[in-house]
């Protein structure tokens, strides 16, 4: 009885179906279409969150439900909803587009923004609700300083760390673009015991 020997070339190209076309296209979808457009994980580098976010959290960011950027360009996509204030954002740093920054999201554009006695004071309204009323704020940096109104420029946002006492935020350095806006914070995914939705 003879056995034949499968020909090399069959085998290549059934490696080649089976194996590396499936990976191809899951790289092309990771890489050009889901981190870019659909949702990103992030890991927290810093406690300016904290205790909302702690050093080492990985997130997940919704990059399209303000309306994807395309990559390269600051053309968006349609936004399914504009950012509500108290969400957690990333965004791209102001003062360094390389870097990615969290913080949550405070004032929008015309309105006045004060920080006064530990509290956020928007068109001189005190912000006593949750998140903002679990928070004292100091008075710190340019755009944070005692008794300092600050008009939020348009297509902008005030935006602060949860843990006021250690957080480089739009008190120091301004406003963030729209622009620059990544996405919505939405879920911490790891460390197993941290697992939550992010409020």
């Amino acid at each position: 009885m003879k056995f034949k020997l499968p020909q090399i070339s069959k085998l290549r190209t059934k490696f080649v179906r089976d194996w590396v076309e499936p990976f191809l296209v899951a790289a092309f979808l990771a890489f050009c279409i889901i981190r870019p457009l659909i949702v990103e994980i992030y890991k927290i580098p810093s406690g300016s969150m904290r205790p909302t976010l702690v050093e080492g959290d990985l997130i997940i960011v919704n990059k399209f439900l303000y309306g994807a950027r395309i990559p390269l360009t600051f053309i968006r996509f349609p936004a399914f909803r504009r950012p509500l204030r108290g969400e957690v954002i990333v965004f791209k740093y102001p003062e360094n587009p390389g870097k990615n920054f969290i913080k949550r999201l405070v004032g929008f554009p015309g309105e006045v923004v004060e920080i006064k006695d530990g509290t956020i004071y928007i068109d001189g309204r005190p912000m006593t609700e949750p998140p903002f009323g679990e928070r004292y704020y100091y008075n710190r940096g340019r755009y944070g300083a005692e008794g300092e109104k600050i008009i939020v420029p348009n297509d902008s946002f005030f935006v602060l760390g949860d843990n006021s006492g250690s957080s480089l935020d739009s008190r120091f350095w301004g406003f963030v673009p729209y622009k620059y806006l990544q996405g919505k914070a939405m879920v911490i995914w790891w460390p197993i015991n941290r697992i939550r939705i992010i409020k």
